[in-house]
């Protein structure tokens, strides 16, 4: 191989590793990193290790969490302010399993990113690529930052001030518990039982908080990356004419390109809409009632304003809804650009190509034609109207929530 190829090839890499760098920073301490063929059967038994563990450690939080709120909280206040905190490990246990029950199929577009990376032989096509895993990069930092920094300065608010209880006439003082526990199961009211459920609720924290962040941040880069592509194919289309005047053979084989880039870049996109649709349909849902349940908890807290709390409610708040944005957008943007190709194409200058390569954008026109969506559950699609009537019905939920407890 010539010097300028081991460089490119140098390159390429570097640049697929760069667009997916943080994704893979969240998803390895967890085990839902996506495995090669080539992977030792060590690095194998580490992961199912590492699985076991997390499933473990979630479980071991949850399971007390839930008799809890059945079977011990007398009123609907403490049912309430132990749903919020199950609930989120629920969105983060969902997220997990499909971690890791679609880990092949993340692979796949892992290796399809990694393909189209190693095809790219402009310059101007590495730019345009590089600009959108910037932006997908960023997402994905913004994502970590705000729902893991949200939902640990969360736990740690609710830590931070310990309480003082009297059991059997004894005067006890404890760290209260974000997910409470069922107390014929674990009785944190004493020590050292009290400190090591503590340690492992901000373990549990983290293992959910990782698959949230991992799922969103996932779906952001295979999204920057799709639009990348895009933005490729719409400069091969505004080109397409100008190779005609070149050659007839040149302008059919970029016709071919076209029509091939486009086939995989649609390819791309519905196995994404396979793999998220539903983590999204969890998010969506999720965030509609765990924002809800945040703005019941503000109020709650409001009387006694205890500063630490609502400032975390108020992260662990704009942490859902940066969440739940990033799915909006992402189907929108999607939606939108895939769309375009079919535009791009009709704008084409083909009155000026040849009979036999213009007819080459039909094909891409009628295959654009066909609307791509990026759904909730498949049964919906996600766009930035979405958003809105998800915040809108939060607030419903709201003022029914106080209604009803006050």
């Amino acid at each position: 191989m010539s010097d300028k190829g081991v460089l490119r090839s140098i390159e390429f890499k570097n640049d697929h590793n760069y667009s997916l760098q943080l994704n893979r920073w969240y998803l390895k301490p967890i085990g839902a990193w996506p495995l090669t063929g080539a992977t030792n059967v060590a690095v194998r038994v580490i992961v199912l290790l590492q699985n076991f563990i997390c499933w473990s450690i979630v479980c071991f939080i949850m399971i007390p969490c839930f008799l809890y709120m059945v079977l011990e909280a007398e009123d609907i206040q403490s049912k309430l302010n132990a749903f919020g905190p199950l609930l989120h490990r629920i969105m983060g246990s969902i997220n997990y399993l499909m971690l890791l029950n679609r880990r092949s199929d993340i692979r796949d577009c892992i290796q399809q990113m990694e393909a189209d990376w190693r095809l790219v032989g402009r310059n101007d096509d590495r730019e345009m690529m590089l600009q959108q895993a910037r932006l997908g990069r960023l997402i994905a930092l913004i994502a970590g930052i705000i729902m893991q920094g949200g939902t640990l300065l969360y736990s740690i608010a609710k830590a931070m001030k310990t309480v003082t209880i009297v059991v059997d006439n004894e005067t006890l003082t404890m760290y209260p518990m974000t997910c409470p526990s069922y107390r014929k199961i674990i009785d944190t009211r004493f020590s050292p039982t009290n400190e090591f459920v503590l340690v492992v609720q901000f373990m549990s924290t983290f293992i959910v908080g990782s698959s949230i962040v991992g799922v969103c941040s996932l779906a952001a880069v295979f999204a920057t990356h799709a639009c990348g592509q895009l933005s490729v194919l719409y400069k091969r289309l505004d080109e397409l004419d100008k190779e005609d005047e070149k050659g007839n053979y040149l302008a059919k084989q970029k016709m071919v390109d076209i029509v091939e880039r486009h086939l995989r870049i649609l390819s791309f996109v519905t196995r994404m809409e396979n793999i998220f649709h539903n983590a999204s349909f969890v998010e969506v849902t999720g965030s509609t009632i765990t924002m809800c349940l945040l703005g019941y908890y503000s109020i709650m807290n409001w009387a006694n304003f205890d500063g630490a709390k609502i400032a975390a409610y108020i992260i662990v708040y704009v942490s859902q809804g940066f969440n739940l944005f990033i799915f909006c957008y992402i189907g929108e943007i999607l939606t939108e650009q895939c769309k375009n190709v079919g535009q791009a194409a009709y704008m084409t200058n083909w009155y000026n190509l040849n009979q036999s390569t213009a007819r080459g954008l039909v094909l891409v026109i009628l295959r654009s034609s066909k609307l791509i969506k990026i759904t909730a559950g498949k049964l919906f699609q996600l766009s930035i109207a979405t958003f809105g009537d998800v915040l809108r019905t939060s607030v419903a939920y709201l003022n029914i929530l106080r209604t009803m407890t006050t």
